[in-house]
């Protein structure tokens, strides 16, 4: 009888370790960041004329975000917030980094952590393909940034066909579809570290301008397209109209290699076990607000193509962010909560099971919580605002911040006048009417700046140390 018990207990012991082994197994990571690509652009936020069916995918297997942001709608800066939790002035990047700022050593300074170099610590192999734009100095190299592996451009342009990308520490001239190439590469690591924790940033450079050319068969399927397009004054809509087609085009040669690598993933038995993350580096305007681009954003309205309108508008700011968590983030999740880029690094973390390590200097917040499941009746506490800064200083000059609630919106254009905007996005979505100087809403409008000083102070702003212009209350 004992030698039964004894028989028995073994088997039930052998029985459990594929389920221990499996729940102590680590989660990879891929890490999928596009170019300039606009909430409004994917499928699954709405669009019936993008193409976007991997995107799409992702959206039903895993958690959409309706209310991610960025906290500078222009490159370079955005991806500090993505990499290391920090604002811009933090680090002393501002703006997208300009061939002569690089080149005098502009970069992302060793004292930033990123969370590549928090996952190669705790023993993941690291790898970055495509776009970088934090530095292209030897010592803002991304192999001295938490990277094991690069592959891709150090600057922030390139070509959409026939890049040169810097292969094995060379600069290489190759030849097929940027995208291509980046997700070959990608999936060529993969299957070479399939068998121990990875974490893949593939960071595709579309849909940036110039969007086209691009394979036919991302092309063809907006050949005939009649889009919609913003109805704004003064637009030039066969121009307008050729600029989505070729947008979209753009945006499907993204979402063809998502598929890709999901099926490689599949292929591979990896899906299981690996996290899935896409979003943008900031939103885009194709018509919008009357420009073209982002927070420096060109006029394309009334004739006009440009100058540069700094701005901070959703559309600048707002990007599609979704999460694949198998086996805890629910299958077809909303989240509504605000969340930032900056809330990247802790919330990869949190994901991973890794703490925050002794000393790091963050300003994320760990969005985990908001992908789990809840018990019924409870609800995660969190932020009601978000807060954003752009200094532009390549092709024109302003200084912005900006607090944005679910309800309201304030954005102040410091060392100008008269340029402070205030909206009501609750009732006007599109942020086209501007009640800074609505007496009505004084009241509001202060409440809103206090706390908008209060968090320049906790970030130690350095405009809060610079003279500022004389304001007339009005």
């Amino acid at each position: 009888m004992n030698a039964k018990c004894l028989t028995l207990g073994l088997l039930l012991c052998l029985a459990a370790l594929p389920i221990r082994a499996q729940q102590n197994e680590r989660y990879n990571l891929i890490a999928i960041v596009t170019d300039d690509q606009a909430r409004w652009s994917v499928g699954a936020y709405g669009n019936r004329e993008s193409r976007t069916p991997n995107m799409d995918r992702l959206a039903r297997e895993g958690a959409r975000f309706l209310n991610a942001f960025v906290a500078t709608p222009v490159c370079s800066p955005s991806r500090v917030a993505l990499m290391t939790g920090l604002y811009g002035t933090q680090v002393n990047i501002t703006d997208w980094i300009a061939p002569n700022e690089a080149a005098a050593g502009l970069g992302l300074p060793a004292s930033a952590m990123t969370w590549p170099q928090v996952l190669q610590q705790n023993g993941y192999r690291t790898a970055l393909f495509g776009k970088w734009h934090l530095g292209s100095q030897p010592q803002f190299y991304p192999t001295k940034r938490g990277f094991d592996y690069f592959y891709g451009f150090l600057g922030g342009g390139n070509t959409p066909m026939n890049p040169t990308l810097e292969v094995n520490g060379k600069e290489t001239k190759l030849t097929g579809s940027l995208p291509d190439l980046l997700t070959d590469e990608a999936l060529r690591f993969v299957e070479a570290n399939q068998t121990r924790p990875f974490a893949v940033s593939l960071h595709y450079r579309a849909p940036h301008t110039p969007y086209a050319p691009v394979p036919e068969v991302d092309s063809a399927p907006f050949q005939t397209l009649d889009p919609t397009i913003p109805d704004f004054k003064g637009l030039d809509v066969a121009y307008t109209k050729r600029l989505y087609r070729e947008y979209y085009a753009s945006v499907h040669s993204v979402d063809r290699n998502l598929g890709r690598l999901l099926a490689a993933l599949d292929k591979l038995d990896l899906t299981r076990k690996t996290i899935v993350m896409f979003t943008s580096d900031h939103g885009y305007n194709l018509g919008w607000h009357g420009i073209e681009t982002k927070g420096n954003g060109q006029w394309i309205a009334g004739g006009v193509n440009g100058p540069t309108r700094p701005n901070m508008w959703d559309t600048s700011l707002a990007v599609p962010l979704i999460v694949r968590w198998p086996g805890v983030v629910k299958p077809g999740s909303e989240i509504s909560e605000p969340v930032v880029n900056l809330d990247t690094f802790a919330s990869v973390l949190g994901m991973l099971g890794i703490g925050m390590p002794t000393g790091v200097q963050q300003q994320g917040r760990d969005f985990t919580p908001l992908l789990r499941e809840q018990p019924r009746g409870q609800k995660v506490e969190w932020r009601n605002e978000i807060y954003g800064q752009f200094d532009l200083h390549n092709n024109g000059l302003a200084f912005l911040r900006m607090i944005r609630t679910s309800e309201w919106k304030l954005v102040r254009h410091h060392h100008e006048n008269l340029m402070d905007e205030l909206y009501d996005l609750k009732n006007d979505p599109g942020e086209t009417r501007n009640l800074y100087n609505n007496a009505n809403q004084r009241a509001l409008r202060d409440e809103l700046q206090r706390k908008l000083t209060a968090w320049q102070q906790s970030i130690n702003d350095p405009l809060l140390r610079e003279p500022t212009r004389l304001v007339i209350e009005r």
